[in-house]
């Protein structure tokens, strides 16, 4: 089990954005890193172990009075360091250079020129002497540190790049781990790869067998639970678990009524019928439908549907013999954004329904056997479990489900509309080919209703709005421009065939400013 995690990657988190990329990115590269926040203590660090360092990004100035720092000690570890922006700027700083505020800030695209000889980090970085990169400073370096080389720079910020070969210290100012950075991607695999010499343990197959061993030996011979919703994340935490322990495992599908079309008879079919996994399916819709009577406020929404589950749940579970075991399919960005939550290092944009921990009257443990993953990791061992490809790659559903794309207050009417129009507007994509285009998909029931006309007569009936974004990462995401044909036939059909809709609007918003999700 020890091999899987022999190499891994340290990345510590000064604030950015665009952190969760990093870690995205080494996973690419194969091989396994952690993200803690920067005040990580020396001693911490060298129990890790890391093979490398990346600094990351953030929005502070280093020459401000208690901006965030390193330990000094780090750069005196022999670990190769890559410092990302504000990382760089530290760098700098730590070892005697001079950083200022800009003249001229950069944000977005810049072109990079190589300077002297490019080194080990960025030998296959520059195509005839440039590259293009994705800026986001408002400070820069004036004086380079002693010690240090300059690689790159732009026209407005000079010392874009530097390194110092020697110890295997690099610093840029640029963002190589989004999309922007179209080299970006390699050159974080050879700093990983070849600065860091990690040969890439960490690939779908082996976490597999890792997580089969760790579970086995938690196990023994007690009995699992699972609240099975038929997202992603829980499919592949049950097909994880009964590959490790067969029928250890007991499987309770709650269906509280915010579930897409034939969404339940779906996951029976899957698990129950063609995997032999123990499945309880528990008809609850009444139940939610009323706690959700009059509530309109989306977090409140949110709490009542998560802890309602946990009630059902809990009630059949209690009913299981010899179950001590409560598996969940905790991922890792589920982690690191509840844990910034309560650390004060990251906003907490909406509550995660799978962390947290157990009420204090559940006397089982917890099992997460996808807590380390992310999302597009989960994807990829679902396949390698054998789940099948529409499942393991269906676009993203909300935990609340439904609950948070009813704008407003929850009623089952309109459930019901916005199942059958969300069913259309899917089978739309599918048949149109735009459905594996788009990151995600979905429609949204607005509590409003519109004048119209049908037949011969006037309608007042309520609005659907349709949702599609194009995104890598989910942090940034761009609304998906769908062919006006395509748009016109869905809307067609979903204002012939749903009863209560006559009005059909498509979301053109990107993130940020607005969110993927209405609520």
């Amino acid at each position: 089990m020890a091999d899987l995690h022999s190499e891994r990657i340290l990345i510590l988190d000064f604030g950015s954005q665009y952190t969760q990329l990093i870690a995205r990115r080494v996973r690419e590269a194969h091989v396994y890193c952690e993200l803690h926040p920067f005040d990580m203590d020396l001693e911490s660090i060298k129990q890790f172990a890391p093979n490398g360092i990346i600094l990351s990004g953030g929005p502070k100035s280093v020459y401000e009075e208690g901006a965030p720092a390193v330990e000094e000690a780090l750069f005196e570890l022999g670990v190769p360091v890559l410092a990302i922006c504000y990382g760089m700027q530290l760098l700098m700083r730590h070892f005697g250079g001079n950083v200022v505020s800009a003249g001229k800030r950069e944000y977005g695209h810049a072109e990079l020129q190589a300077k002297g000889q490019p080194g080990p980090l960025f030998d296959e970085f520059f195509i005839d002497g440039s590259s293009h990169v994705w800026m986001s400073h408002g400070d820069h370096v004036d004086v380079v540190a002693p010690g240090f080389e300059v690689v790159a720079g732009t026209v407005n910020a000079p010392v874009c790049a530097v390194q110092n070969v020697e110890r295997r210290l690099y610093g840029v100012q640029f963002h190589p781990e989004v999309n922007h950075t179209p080299r970006g991607e390699q050159l974080l695999n050879t700093f990983v790869r070849k600065i860091c010499a990690c040969t890439g343990k960490w690939t779908p197959g082996r976490i597999i067998d890792d997580a089969v061993a760790r579970i086995q030996a938690q196990v023994g011979d007690d009995h699992v639970v699972l609240g099975l919703s038929g997202g992603v994340d829980s499919s592949v935490a049950a097909a994880l678990i009964h590959r490790a322990i067969g029928d250890q495992l007991t499987c309770v599908f709650v269906d509280n009524g915010l579930l897409r079309l034939h969404e339940g008879d779906q996951v029976m079919a899957t698990f129950a019928e063609n995997l032999g996994v123990k499945v309880i399916r528990v008809d609850a819709q009444e139940r939610f439908m009323s706690a959700l009577k009059g509530v309109t406020d989306p977090e409140q929404k949110r709490k009542i549907i998560g802890g309602l589950f946990i009630d059902v749940f809990d009630a059949h579970a209690a009913n299981l013999p010899r179950v001590k075991w409560l598996a969940q399919g905790t991922i890792y960005p589920d982690v690191i954004e509840s844990a910034g939550a309560k650390t004060g290092k990251a906003q907490n944009i909406k509550s995660h329904h799978n962390v947290g921990g157990l009420p204090e009257h559940m006397k089982l443990k917890l099992l997460e056997p996808l807590r380390e993953l992310f999302k597009d990791e989960v994807r990829a061992i679902g396949e390698e479990l054998g789940l099948p490809r529409g499942m393991v790659w269906r676009h993203p559903f909300p935990g609340p489900g439904l609950g948070v794309r009813i704008l407003g207050e929850v009623k089952p009417e309109y459930a019901d509309i916005l199942r059958q129009a969300d069913a259309i507007y899917i089978e739309e994509l599918f048949t149109s080919g735009h459905y594996d285009k788009i990151s995600q998909a979905f429609a949204v029931f607005l509590p409003v209703k519109s004048v119209g006309v049908m037949g011969d007569g006037r309608s007042y009936e309520y609005v659907v709005a349709l949702r599609a974004v194009e995104t890598k990462d989910f942090m940034t995401a761009g609304w998906y421009p769908m062919p006006y044909a395509d748009l016109a036939r869905i809307s067609n059909r979903i204002i012939n065939e749903v009863k209560g809709i006559n009005r059909v609007t498509y979301d053109i918003s990107s993130k940020p400013p607005a969110t993927i999700e209405w609520e």
